[in-house]
């Protein structure tokens, strides 16, 4: 009931915000540009077609009330739906939402790709994807909220103050997952993805914090809180992130999986479910011990994903684990 009711006032409130009256339709002037992904034999490339960009001032002066308003505007978009999207001779359209995802049918050369995206209008937007090594061992497939990124994703309150209240220039970053990602990543050439249940709404906001704190970029797989009369956000945590999970391995199916996370929003009975509907697959999880500590149902979740066999390495410092890792990841090698 209280969910009924959610989802009609949001609906509301949006179709409030989106019309114009006396005016012409959104036409679509931009494109946000999504980081893509390959699969054995086709390059995917995602995005989102908007009427026009905001810009961000991310300046360490600030103040919290500056940082709130314009975090509360990247959730206030002017997505254009229903519009023809091109790439070479691949044409997609885009959703209600605004998003595309267009399947080109071919694997360039290993490493990051820039293909041109056209609007009806012309122009061109260079849409990024990654295409994995062909020498790599294993991916690595990463939680953001405080796997990799101080969030405090565990309490609601803290999560959203933490969320709207910082900038990309004052959120902070797991210095242990920067180190051991970039080390895993240089040594190995690790391709590496992020899952989680962020909206696309931060995918440019994320992709700049990751690059100014340089933890390895790589295709984000985040989640639509769009609305509408048929659904209230799309699907849950725990399935957005094994189904995420799931189009990683089917995408890679020559490449074992280590899995990262946390101990503050489920990830362990998350990723036991994903060792279980992909057996052989996975080579390690590893998950960080949040401030939160571990209630009775965590504690319950790790032991019943140790119970699958698969190596388990959980603590406060992922530098811990990295001797293991790295042996684990030779020894796929042989």
């Amino acid at each position: 009931m209280l969910r009924s009711i959610l989802q009609k006032v949001t609906l509301r409130l949006e179709q409030l915000f989106s019309q114009r009256p006396f005016s012409e339709p959104r036409q679509a002037k931009c494109i946000e540009p999504h980081i893509g992904y390959a699969t054995a034999d086709t390059l995917v490339l995602r995005g989102r077609a908007l009427a026009e960009k905001r810009r961000f001032d991310a300046d360490r002066t600030n103040t919290v009330l500056q940082n709130i308003m314009q975090s509360a505007q990247r959730f206030v978009t002017s997505e254009v739906a229903d519009v023809a999207v091109r790439a070479g001779d691949v044409v997609g359209r885009t959703d209600e939402e605004g998003y595309f995802q267009l399947t080109l049918p071919f694997r360039p050369a290993p490493g990051w790709h820039y293909e041109d995206v056209f609007l009806p209008n012309g122009l061109a937007t260079p849409c990024p994807a990654l295409v994995p090594h062909p020498d790599a061992p294993a991916m690595l497939i990463s939680d953001i909220d405080d796997t990799v990124l101080r969030t405090r994703a565990w309490s609601l309150i803290s999560n959203l103050w933490t969320t709207f209240s910082g900038n990309v220039n004052t959120r902070e970053m797991h210095k242990d997952a920067i180190e051991v990602y970039a080390q895993l990543q240089e040594t190995y050439q690790l391709p590496i993805y992020y899952v989680s249940s962020s909206p696309w709404n931060l995918h440019s906001f994320l992709n700049d914090l990751f690059h100014k704190s340089k933890l390895p970029s790589g295709p984000m797989f985040l989640r639509d809180l769009g609305v509408d009369e048929t659904k209230f956000i799309t699907s849950g945590h725990g399935s957005h992130k094994g189904d995420s999970i799931d189009i990683l391995m089917h995408a890679n199916p020559q490449l074992p999986a280590i899995l990262c996370g946390d101990s503050g929003q489920e990830d362990a009975r998350i990723y036991r479910d994903a060792v279980l509907r992909h057996p052989g697959r996975v080579r390690a999880v590893v998950l960080r011990t949040t401030g939160a500590g571990r209630d009775e149902e965590d504690a319950q979740n790790l032991k019943t994903l140790r119970e699958t066999g698969v190596p388990v390495f959980s603590g406060l410092d992922f530098r811990d684990f990295l001797p293991e890792l790295k042996s684990l990841i030779r020894k796929g090698e042989t």
